[in-house]
């Protein structure tokens, strides 16, 4: 293919991603258009942005899922390409397809690809194919509670009841005994139409204490495959992760080799074009499973661009171009070590629970290994129809104690006012002995974490001190600022002795 010259990029998305597209389109001079709904008029991303098109209300659904809007706002814009982001119509066939069609560059994975690792039982038997190993389970979605039983028995408890069509921790649950499975049947499908439209659910066997490793990959249409190796992702709360790292310090350097190869021989099996995230569940004798594709780009990839040098957007535009990968795999290497916390809208002394409002003000962490991607500015109300990702933390050095020093030094930094967020829980898992060791698993925040009981809310805080303040200038306001003077009171004591 002759690579073809981009000029003008949609970003499908919102929040910090849309941003770090338009800076990464910025640094290549593309033009950029973002899209908005009406909760977003004022959002960051639409600042930032060349042009910015409406494209609905609220509702994701009336808005960023809506193809027909997001097709129309590239053709008045007159874009050549689009970047789907993550989340929203990153992993939708349809979509990717639906541009090619309207002329489009889709910057991600064919549409054929997509439609195979997306759906995890198609993509569990295409690792199977390509001999990955997999988490003993189903190859098929089930369609009845009777084949469920016999396959859960079979199997052996505890299972994971996974939905066939997503991901993000969305429609899974964990059954430990037969009693419970018609209860967690009935929750996984309901929340899995919810979330996919789509109720069908999977089995696997339930792995004690896994650690949750991902490696990064990349192909382009000429053959070339690589991966850029490894993020740790075991720091989870409902299933979906909070702190990343890279290097994982679990794994040794024969297992990251192997895992590497092993993601790269699936990507050569499907013909992966892009960039992509294959997933694993190690246990704890580090064997390797397979657990999922990611057939976009990941919300924690700033953490492989810090340690490998590698713009993966970039990297994503050049190949959506045509371009051949730039590097080979032997030019490919880990630089330090770097990790990432996701700031959320959300409190983590009630179970994270989102806590949407205005930010009042807002203050971004800095110095040396410090790389902050937010989507929101001070003024800014972080809605209730998305997800409350404020930003992503990342801290940088040449070593992980170093990093773990760097970040707690960031985050007692962070300042955010008007919201809750997951800055005190930050503060308490960069100091547990089982995160600064290493040695955690999926299960280290649910075994591990007792938040304290709520604190005074900071906004009211801040409104009564406010209130406070602008009762004592009124009040000063209305006196003569001279009957404070030495001047006068002397003068009154004069006129007293007379």
């Amino acid at each position: 293919m002759t690579p073809r010259r981009l000029r003008k990029v949609l970003i499908a998305n919102r929040g910090e991603i849309a941003v770090r597209v338009v800076r990464a389109c910025r640094e290549l001079g593309l033009r950029t258009v973002a899209v908005f709904s009406d909760a977003d008029r004022d959002a960051l991303h639409v600042r930032q942005a060349d042009e910015a098109h409406a494209i609905g209300p609220a509702p994701s659904r009336e808005s960023y899922l809506s193809i027909p809007r997001v097709l129309d706002a590239a053709r008045a814009a007159g874009a050549d390409a689009v970047h789907p982001g993550y989340g929203f119509l990153a992993e939708n066939a349809a979509f990717a397809r639906a541009c090619a069609q309207a002329g489009l560059v889709f910057v991600g994975p064919r549409p054929e690809t997509i439609e195979l690792m997306g759906e995890k039982t198609s993509a569990r038997r295409e690792a199977v194919a390509a001999g990955v190993p997999v988490v003993p389970g189903t190859l098929e979605p089930l369609g009845d509670e009777a084949a469920l039983r016999r396959e859960a028995d079979r199997i052996g408890y505890p299972i994971m009841l996974k939905a066939a069509a997503g991901g993000g921790g969305k429609g899974m649950r964990r059954v430990e005994a037969r009693t419970d499975l018609a209860a967690a049947l009935e929750r996984a499908r309901s929340e899995a139409a919810s979330a996919f439209g789509d109720d069908r659910v999977y089995l696997e066997k339930a792995l004690e204490k896994p650690r949750h490793v991902e490696i990064q990959v990349a192909g382009d249409r000429h053959g070339n495959v690589v991966h850029l190796f490894e993020r740790e992702c075991s720091v989870q709360r409902r299933h979906q992760k909070v702190i990343e790292e890279s290097p994982s310090p679990f794994l040794t350097p024969e297992l990251r080799e192997q895992m590497g190869r092993l993601a790269v021989e699936l990507c050569r099996r499907t013909g992966y074009l892009n960039a992509g995230t294959v997933e694993f569940l190690v246990d704890a004798d580090r064997q390797p499973y397979f657990l999922e594709m990611n057939t976009r780009l990941q919300v924690e990839h700033p953490i492989t661009e810090l340690v490998t040098g590698v713009d993966l957007v970039q990297l994503q535009l050049a190949i959506a171009a045509g371009e051949e990968l730039p590097f080979a795999q032997s030019a490919l290497a880990q630089r330090g070590h770097a990790l990432e916390c996701r700031v959320y809208a959300e409190d983590p002394t009630r179970d994270f629970l989102p806590s949407p409002g205005r930010i009042l003000a807002l203050q971004s962490p800095g110095g040396p290994g410090v790389r902050d991607d937010s989507g929101v500015h001070a003024g800014f109300r972080v809605p209730v129809h998305y997800d409350p990702l404020i930003s992503k933390l990342c801290t940088h050095a040449e070593s992980r104690p170093h990093a773990i020093a760097r970040m707690r030094r960031a985050v007692s930094e962070y300042r955010v006012l008007g919201v809750r967020t997951t800055l005190p829980f930050f503060e308490w898992a960069l100091g547990h002995p089982s995160f600064v060791s290493g040695e955690y698993d999926t299960g280290f925040v649910p075994r591990h974490y007792r938040p304290d009981p709520p604190a005074p809310d900071a906004v009211e805080l801040a409104m009564a001190a406010a209130a406070i303040e602008s009762h004592r200038a009124r009040h000063a306001a209305t006196r003569d600022p001279g009957r404070e003077s030495p001047w006068w009171r002397a003068g009154l004591a004069e006129r007293q002795r007379r």
